[in-house]
């Protein structure tokens, strides 16, 4: 086991494990970290922790140290400095007539290399808009392509829900989503009712999903006769998360709801005298 420290870049960032050496860091705290060659600070987001090795990279570099209030100022002032980059970047993608969106502009904290974030449906050739920039800047640029998703992650914005997106306030990593969660929930397919900001499916789909898997494999199937402390009778509904069957029984017309836990035993010797 090793003892590690998570880590974030960014709010809702994706989590870095460093050492923490002799030093104690407590969530939330600033520190100073060294990845790819360059310094960044980051935020606390995991206190001091055991991990196996084999779910860490080979090498897990040490965090520097806690970051000064001098440091904390240089970074602000990289933001701000960041904020009106991004105005300049996004006016000379328009004269080179680029089709590309500028989402975000990033300096790493010791300002070798600045970092544009953009979204762009196909392949764009940026070398002269790359050349221009670190002509203006007078450092390293990194034009990296993201996805719509990342865009909404690093925009935020509030979601249908009412609430603020979950990519953008706590997801430090997207999961797959698919169509079938949606099916599965008993949701509409009306892609306007289970798509996020981004245009894609949204994040909670899945936050419910491995309990509608579960409950649909111990619950019986729309269509199935089976056995019911009132006799025999055909299942027409089901509420997944509360565990409840509606059943036509034979020689009724109005279904009956039961709790699972009252029909599971039934079931099961229906089965076995069948």
């Amino acid at each position: 086991m090793v003892e590690v420290v998570g880590v974030r870049y960014r709010d809702a960032g994706h989590i870095y494990y460093f050492a923490p050496g002799d030093s104690e860091y407590f969530y939330n705290d600033k520190v100073l970290v060294e990845s790819q060659q360059t310094l960044h600070i980051a935020t606390v987001a995991i206190p001091k922790r055991e991990l196996d090795s084999q779910d860490l990279p080979e090498e897990v570099k040490p965090i520097l140290h806690k970051a000064s209030a001098t440091e904390l100022a240089k970074e602000q002032k990289n933001q701000q400095d960041a904020t009106e980059a991004l105005k300049i970047a996004k006016q000379k993608a328009r004269e080179h007539e680029l089709e590309m969106k500028i989402v975000k502009v990033e300096y790493t904290f010791d300002r070798s290399k600045m970092i544009f974030s953009f979204t762009a449906d196909g392949r764009i050739d940026f070398r002269e808009l790359v050349k221009e920039l670190a002509s203006i800047f007078r450092t390293r640029i990194e034009l990296r392509q993201i996805g719509v998703r990342d865009e909404a992650k690093i925009i935020g914005g509030i979601g249908p829900c009412g609430r603020p997106l979950c990519c953008s306030t706590f997801l430090g990593d997207f999961v797959p989503v698919s169509i079938k969660m949606a099916k599965d929930q008993g949701l509409s397919l009306n892609p306007t009712k289970i798509s996020g900001l981004c245009g894609r499916l949204m994040c909670c789909l899945q936050y419910e999903s491995a309990e509608y898997e579960a409950a649909k494999k111990e619950l019986p199937d729309f269509g199935k006769m089976i056995e019911t402390p009132d006799g025999k009778g055909k299942v027409v509904g089901l509420n997944l998360l509360s565990r409840i069957v509606k059943v036509r029984l034979t020689g009724r017309e109005n279904p009956v709801e039961y709790e699972w836990d009252e029909l599971k035993d039934f079931i099961q010797v229906g089965e076995m005298n069948g």
